[in-house]
Parts: C-alpha cells; sequence; structure tokens
C-alpha cells in the first residue's frame, strides 16, 4: 500500500517537533530509502527539509548510522566568539583583572562591573558580545561573583602569636586549677525600632515584616549589648544597655555575670582571667577600665588578671565566634522593636553543643568622659606582667581602693 503525499506530510508533522537534529536526518534518510524511487522529492516537500539536508541524511543512512548522543559532526555548527574574536578574552580580562583596581586608566575604575556594563565596553571596542556570553566568558577565565573578605589585620603586632599563646597558656592554667575564664566584649550597637536586620526569616509568601525604609536614630535609641562568655562551661551573659558603652557599664556588666552566674559556678574561685580585644569600653590603654576592675576586685576579693588580644585580632576574640555569632543568626531577619525583644532573643539563643546565654537590660544611665587622675592611677593595686606589660596586668584585691572609680 503506497503512502500518499497528505499521509507522509502528516508522519513528518507529528514525529519531526520531538527530534533533534541528528534525529530528523536518521528519519528523513531513512524514509527516502523506504519509498524507494522518487522518495527523496517527496520527502522534501513533505517534511520541509531543505533539499540539500535530505540528500546528507540520505548518503548517512546508506553508510550506515551509528548510535551517538553527537548532534552534529565534529568542527560543525557555529564557532566560539573566543576563536572569531581572538582578542575578546584578553579584552575582558583587562577590564575586571585585579591589577587594574585603583588603575585610572581602568575603564571600569569607577562604574559598576556587571556584565551589561561589560559588554557594553566591549561592544565599544569592537567586539560583539552580549551579557550572557560575559558570564560565560568570566566564568571561564576563573572568575566569580565574591563579596569582600575581611582578613586583612593591618600592621601586625610583633609578638602577635606570642601573645596569643601567652593567653592559651595562662587560660589553660586557670581552667585546670578551676578557676574562671572570661572572654568580654560589647556586640554591634543595634538600632530600637521598626527597623530591617539582616538576614531572612521564613514569612507567610508575600507578606513580609514592614520596616521602616531609612535608618535614623530615634527617641528609642539604641541598644548596646555587652557580653560576658565563660570559656570552660559555653555559657554567657548579656547586659543591654541604652545609654553609652563606657568603662562602669563593661564592668558592671561583669559584675552581674559574677553575681548571677560566676559567683555559683565557681564557688572556691579566688582568681578571675578576662580576654578581651584592646580597644573600645574594656581597652588596655582606658585607665576607668582598670579603676572600676580593681573596684570589683575589691568587692569580689577576687585577684584580677587581664589579657588583652593583640591589635586587629578580635575575631580570635572567643565570645565572637562561640557567643555572638549564634546570636546573630537568632535574631536575623527579624527587627529589635524595643529592649524587650532584644533581651528575649538573646536569652533563647542556644546551639548543639550546648551554648546557654542569660540576659537582661541594664537601666543605669554612665556618663561619658570619666577621667582618672595620675595619682588614682598609681594608687591602683595594678601589677604588670613582664610579657607585654601593656596588654597583660593583674589588679590585686585592696580595700583601700574599693571605691577609687566612684
Amino acid at each position: 500500500m503506497e503512502l500518499s503525499g497528505e499521509g507522509l506530510a502528516g508522519f513528518f508533522a507529528t514525529v519531526m517537533p520531538h527530534l533533534d537534529e541528528r534525529q530528523k536526518r536518521v528519519v528523513a534518510g531513512a524514509m527516502v530509502k523506504a519509498l524507494g524511487r522518487g522518495g527523496q522529492a517527496r520527502v522534501v516537500e513533505a517534511s520541509a527539509l531543505s533539499s540539500s539536508t535530505v540528500n546528507r541524511a540520505t548518503r548517512e543512512v546508506e553508510v550506515g548510522v551509528e548510535v551517538s548522543d553527537r548532534q552534529r559532526a565534529p568542527g560543525a555548527g557555529a564557532k566560539p566568539l573566543t576563536q572569531t574574536q581572538p582578542h575578546l578574552l584578553l579584552a575582558l580580562d583587562e577590564l575586571v583583572a585585579p591589577e587594574t583596581r585603583g588603575n585610572p586608566m581602568s575603564l571600569l575604575r569607577w562604574t559598576l562591573k556587571s556584565t551589561y556594563s561589560l559588554a557594553t565596553e566591549l561592544q565599544r571596542a569592537g567586539f560583539k558580545v552580549s551579557a550572557e556570553t560575559v558570564r560565560l566568558l568570566l566564568h571561564d577565565l576563573g572568575y566569580s561573583l565574591q563579596a569582600p573578605a575581611k582578613e586583612t589585620e593591618g600592621v601586625s603586632h610583633p609578638d602577635r602569636d606570642g601573645q596569643f599563646r601567652y593567653i592559651n597558656d595562662l587560660a589553660t592554667d586557670f581552667v585546670d586549677a578551676g578557676e574562671p575564664v572570661i572572654s568580654v566584649d560589647t556586640k554591634k550597637k543595634e538600632l530600637i525600632g521598626e527597623f530591617a536586620n539582616k538576614g531572612k526569616e521564613w514569612q507567610p509568601g508575600g507578606n513580609p515584616e514592614r520596616v521602616s525604609t531609612h535608618d535614623f536614630v530615634t527617641e528609642a535609641g539604641r541598644a548596646v549589648p555587652y557580653g560576658v562568655y565563660d570559656v570552660a562551661n559555653n555559657e554567657g551573659w548579656v547586659s543591654v544597655g541604652d545609654t553609652a558603652d563606657t568603662a562602669e557599664f563593661a564592668v558592671a556588666s561583669i559584675r552581674r555575670w559574677w553575681n548571677q552566674m560566676g559567683a555559683a559556678r565557681f564557688p572556691q574561685a579566688t582568681r578571675l582571667l578576662i580576654t578581651c580585644d584592646g580597644g573600645g569600653s574594656n581597652g588596655s590603654r582606658v585607665r576607668p577600665w582598670k579603676a572600676q576592675l580593681a573596684a570589683f576586685a575589691a568587692e569580689t576579693g577576687l585577684r584580677i588578671t587581664v589579657c588583652h588580644y593583640p591589635p586587629g585580632t578580635s575575631k580570635w576574640n572567643k565570645i565572637e565566634h562561640r557567643m555572638f555569632s549564634f546570636i546573630s543568626v537568632n535574631w536575623r531577619g527579624r527587627p529589635l522593636t524595643d529592649l524587650r525583644t532584644i533581651v528575649d532573643l538573646i536569652s533563647n539563643t542556644t546551639t548543639s553543643t550546648g551554648l546557654t546565654i542569660q540576659a537582661a537590660h541594664n537601666p543605669e544611665w554612665y556618663p561619658t568622659g570619666v577621667k582618672i587622675s595620675d595619682k588614682q592611677f598609681a594608687a591602683l593595686p595594678l601589677h604588670t606582667h613582664d610579657w607585654h606589660p601593656d596588654g597583660n596586668y593583674t589588679l590585686a584585691p585592696s580595700r583601700a581602693t574599693a571605691n577609687l572609680a566612684t
């Protein structure tokens, strides 16, 4: 039974949309062979393929078609732009290479280096290229979208590693003796109110939390979270103030930790080791910090040793990556509407390794600009260590200095 022209056209109309280029040639060539004499002209008419394509398909079927995933013969198809425009990769690399950063001759020094701006600059240079092609070529060149990484620590302390070892050895001695070791610092100050907070949180679709479009300080002010992290017991305390981050506030936070948690945890303690940064309210050069610690030592009878991390190494302070980082994760994407919310979010921060945190609002007002005279400072029971005395010192409990800081 001979296949009619209408039936042949219907066959190709049904089959062809589901085939790739190579499969279409196989089907067309096989049909030419099946139809016999005059089959090639009929297939050209019914399939809408060109006569040259049907000719090629017939020859491929006659010599035998190998099973393959390849649609085109090797070397067939459009040539890559890097071949037709041999200087394209070099021109693109010159635009985005790190060496051009800060170079006033770089075309894109003052513009956003998006794929669209890069494509525009390449087109101005005479290349024919799209933004999507630029994206693919950037990957081929080894580039990827990256944010700046905070790793450069500036001028290195001459005995940076030595100070790290010194702190570690002291902390080990204290822990082995059952004495408390705490890491302290002020967490980033946070705006109080309906303000955006970094991160995302699950919400009903299309119903995100509505917050203010501008981050201006309101009457609610800022929250000042000062943290104390117990290194040996993986637990912490955070005092949330709302005035200023002063030395008096910092030591008051340590005092509250001791009264709320530390004294019960270390009932036999005679010493306390504090590790902290070298700047801020607990800075190594801040006299009120040392005066307040002297008063705290007199109150508790504890011999207080302080070790400061070298400049530019705050990320090594344990409170940063063992406590503060988890607080930030816990309240991500949530506006910190009031102090109660902030305290609750901090208090509910836990980890799979057992971290627990207690927190409370500190409503006290702490004046800034407090000065400690040379005479007052000289009267402190301050004993500097032989190893870098500027960053390592001990305050002995002395009743004579109990009220010196007030």
